[in-house]
């Protein structure tokens, strides 16, 4: 269930369990205070010890479920992240391959979330309506590597969610796609929505597809690749990996869209790698750009593809 408690003159000094307890009567106090604990109950947006003394005009918000609820909740880990920026208002990361941005079936732990956690407690995952989901605005995908932006403040995460909402977010990505695309630059505005047989997976065409606009570029050429430029107009599940397989040219190592027996890169995971984002600052309204350089595993197939470094990023 959610809460919300004004502290009163009536409860000054009282403990922030007790509080909590006396309002929330089909639970525990040893509920309560795990909740606490975990930083599911806030005291005016701040995280604070079950012991707590509650002031006047403080405001107790947040949720408390049944024990298992509690203990679903993403927890926070020690977990490593390279910070490409971080400020009062807001943190860059650059997401490494392989690691899920949010908590979610077969996915509790090791996530961006749960590591965003350990690194910044106050991104709790249940401020006061609405909830902040630990800052996180957007996503990648798993096997996608680059830059991400995270809220550190309520007034943040709603200023960015109108940014990406509206379309005012720049979102490019270096891709490498199988086979040689002749063309120099193009866009790509098929509709994506999901497939009709395969629930997990997206498609172009499809009954009730929502539109979807790609911009994309030539960067170079090797053995039977392309690699791209990749801009995204429109921000729709697995987008750039379901355009470029409509084209005939799938993300190398991509193991969902990708044609079976044309892996020739022996890549890892699909080679995408969001490159740069650029938005307005949410407490300066000025634009701001960062850019994530590419990961190791993305070289080395590139190097190799190419034999040789690369003269052309």
């Amino acid at each position: 269930m959610n809460l919300k408690i004004e502290i009163s003159e009536a409860l000054m000094g009282r403990r922030l369990d007790l509080v909590v307890a006396d309002v929330v009567h089909d639970t525990t106090r040893g509920a309560v205070v795990r909740a606490i604990e975990k930083g599911l109950i806030l005291v005016s947006g701040n995280r604070k010890k079950p012991a707590y003394r509650v002031k006047p005009g403080e405001v107790v918000c947040g949720s408390l479920g049944s024990e298992s609820e509690i203990e679903s909740k993403p927890r926070a880990e020690s977990i490593s992240l390279d910070f490409l920026h971080e400020d009062q208002w807001i943190v860059v990361v650059n997401k490494p391959a392989g690691m899920v941005v949010h908590p979610g079936a077969g996915n509790s732990s090791g996530t961006l979330l749960n590591a965003l956690l350990h690194h910044f407690p106050s991104l709790t995952d249940t401020h006061c309506d609405p909830p902040l989901r630990g800052g996180i605005v957007h996503r990648l995908d798993k096997d996608t590597s680059g830059t991400i932006v995270v809220a550190k403040s309520k007034k943040a995460y709603e200023f960015l969610q109108k940014e990406f909402r509206f379309r005012r977010v720049e979102k490019r990505y270096i891709a490498l796609a199988t086979g040689i695309i002749t063309e120099t630059q193009g866009r790509i505005t098929l509709p994506i929505g999901r497939h009709p047989i395969h629930r997990k997976r997206m498609a172009v065409n499809t009954e009730r597809a929502r539109p979807a606009e790609t911009l994309w570029r030539v960067l170079g050429q090797m053995a039977g690749h392309t690699l791209l430029d990749v801009g995204l107009k429109t921000g729709r599940t697995h987008q750039i990996r379901v355009h470029f397989r409509a084209l005939g040219h799938p993300l190398a190592g991509d193991r969902v869209y990708g044609f079976r027996g044309k892996q020739s890169a022996r890549a890892p995971r699909q080679m995408l790698h969001a490159g740069t984002l650029g938005f307005r600052h949410p407490w300066s309204g000025k634009r701001v750009e960062f850019t994530a350089p590419l990961p190791e595993d993305m070289v080395e197939v590139l190097e190799r593809l190419n034999r040789g470094p690369l003269s052309f990023l």
